[in-house]
């Protein structure tokens, strides 16, 4: 009964609405989707961009451990000696040891922290060229296809193959963007410059 009651009102509700006309505006929109997860792992200036950050990545990860290594030796040295005082205080000589370790620690986590923006700031540049390429073939795709609006196939919940046009904007991006910079960020790389000889 109550089933009955509720389809009745949602009947009368669903004629006292005047339905026609956004079914209409709604059937003449084209929609196009687009996978752009799969353009930006496969497109040529993405893959090219991308095993040159995995490179840099791995040189920071290099240098981190040129850097620590020591800086480990020497705290446990530094540990060891400080241990064997038993509470005492540390003599001149190993007060500027500890002194000394401070500093590079210091100085070492100043220069990851910067390649680690420098890093950042490279893969903010790289997207920035890609997007800016995108965004055009975008539209000419969609105005191609006589689309009204393309929606992202990753924040979609179901769309028929026909609409998608991955392939159309994945050829023109190849195409007319067959490699990116992969440095940081202009206005970056000036600053940078400018603080290297202050930091060496």
């Amino acid at each position: 009964m109550n089933k009955f009651a509720l389809g009745t009102a949602l009947a009368v509700l669903a004629a006292a609405i005047p339905a026609a006309a956004p079914a209409q505006k709604l059937n003449s929109a084209v929609i196009a989707i687009v996978d752009t997860d799969r353009i930006m792992s496969s497109c040529t200036a993405c893959v090219a961009a991308r095993n040159q950050l995995q490179q840099q990545v791995q040189q920071v990860q290099q240098r981190a451990q040129q850097l620590g290594t020591p800086l480990e030796t020497e705290q446990k040295s530094l540990q060891t000696a400080i241990n064997a005082l038993g509470g005492k205080q540390p003599d001149a000589s190993l007060t500027s040891r500890i002194q000394a370790l401070q500093t590079k620690q210091t100085q070492a986590q100043q220069e990851l922290a910067g390649r680690q923006r420098t890093l950042q700031s490279t893969q903010a540049h790289v997207n920035q060229q890609i997007g800016q390429r995108l965004g055009p073939i975008l539209n000419a795709v969609m105005a191609s296809r006589g689309a009204s609006v393309i929606l992202d196939k990753n924040n979609t919940l179901a769309a028929s193959a026909s609409i998608d046009v991955t392939n159309d904007v994945l050829a023109q991006l190849n195409q007319q963007l067959p490699s990116v910079s992969v440095t940081p960020l202009p206005q970056q790389t000036s600053q940078q410059q400018q603080q290297q000889p202050q930091g060496r």
